[in-house]
């Protein structure tokens, strides 16, 4: 039982400090490119699954103290930080309001950054940790 508290109090911890982090990111992004496109949501994912890339090359590597720092780091901060419930509805937004260009744009986007962003994380941090690629 105290190891599941334990847990949650890591997972809590990170989620304090990533949810935070998303709203400073995406709303700094939306302020200076501007809100028409919802880049501050997509910047969020894509630097979220860069980290969470080097965050899985440090864990086969043995350089994170596991459970907790996946704990925190990826189950709290980077659950928290990410978003593709906003993601999602931002898209169907899109849609809804006869955007389809853009809506298919930040879905295919979104999906592409995610994917080449987890890639080149866990690539940088295989070489930084010594993981195996």
């Amino acid at each position: 039982m105290q190891d599941i508290l334990h847990a949650i109090l890591w997972v809590a911890l990170g989620s304090v400090i990533g949810g935070p982090t998303r709203y400073f990111i995406s709303g700094l992004i939306g302020r200076v490119i501007g809100e028409t496109f919802p880049w501050g949501t997509m910047v969020v994912n894509v630097t979220g699954a860069f980290a969470i890339g080097l965050a899985a090359a440090a864990n086969v590597s043995g350089v994170l103290p596991m459970p907790v720092a996946w704990q925190f780091i990826v189950t709290g901060f980077l659950g928290s930080y990410t978003t593709v419930s906003s993601f999602t509805l931002q898209t169907m937004a899109l849609a809804r309001d006869g955007q389809l260009l853009q809506a298919g744009g930040n879905a295919a986007l979104s999906v592409a950054l995610c994917l080449v962003s987890v890639a080149v994380g866990y690539g940088i941090g295989a070489i930084i940790f010594g993981a195996s690629l």
